[in-house]
């Protein structure tokens, strides 16, 4: 089983998640975790593997919003008092995950502890990242935008090793996140492995030379 590591996540120091309590489910490749629309009664920490998130709008294609690893939340919309699920997560590979009541991380942030101020800084990081997100979007050519999607998935940013192999993702998953076709993803793909960006050899491995040619 492939591993997603988030290397610049705040919850890195959660480890197992012992310290949030709750219970450990596990799932298989491509297995719905909840589906839009579902109750939002809990939250999740993925302890080993990957989790999809996707919203579907009306009359438009479900399209992804998120990828998560190792150490993120998902599902912490329910915090802020949205009653339902505004996504539905699927497992990227064998993942497990750990299930904690709403009611139990709200006592947990209400202490004011390490927890607590952790949980808060994540959250805003997230709404960071989605801003940040938004605007690639509205500035970047979709080839700029696949590229940054890569080095995202593989961290390259933050852990400086020269090359990271990702789990294996469809170009048409991919398409999705960065908002455009599968057949220019296909072309864009094709246009890194020749310049030697990316590598394919059993999994995807994206490698530094990437980071620096988004930067030039």
């Amino acid at each position: 089983m492939k591993r997603i590591h988030r290397m610049d996540t705040h919850f890195a120091s959660f480890g197992s998640g012992t310290s949030l309590g709750g219970k450990i489910s596990h799932y298989k490749g491509e297995q719905s975790i909840y589906k839009q629309g579902a109750p939002a009664y809990t939250l999740f920490y993925i302890q080993e593997g990957g989790v999809r998130l996707t919203t579907r709008t009306k009359n438009q294609p479900s399209a992804v919003t998120a990828i998560l690893g190792v150490h993120d939340f998902f599902g912490e919309l329910c915090l802020a008092g949205y009653p339902l699920r505004v996504s539905t997560a699927i497992a990227l590979t064998d993942s497990s995950i750990r299930t904690i009541k709403k009611s139990k991380m709200l006592e947990m942030l209400r202490k004011r502890n390490k927890t607590s101020n952790a949980l808060v800084a994540y959250l805003l990081s997230s709404v960071k990242h989605y801003g940040d997100h938004v605007a690639n979007l509205l500035t970047s050519s979709a080839e700029q935008r696949l590229a940054r999607v890569l080095l995202r998935l593989s961290h390259l940013d933050k852990n400086g090793r020269a090359a990271v192999e990702i789990p294996p993702l469809s170009h048409q998953v991919l398409a999705e996140m960065v908002g455009t076709t599968r057949s220019r993803v296909n072309l864009f793909m094709n246009r890194f492995r020749r310049k030697g960006y990316i590598d394919y050899d059993g999994g995807l491995e994206v490698r530094q030379t990437l980071r620096k040619a988004l930067r030039s």
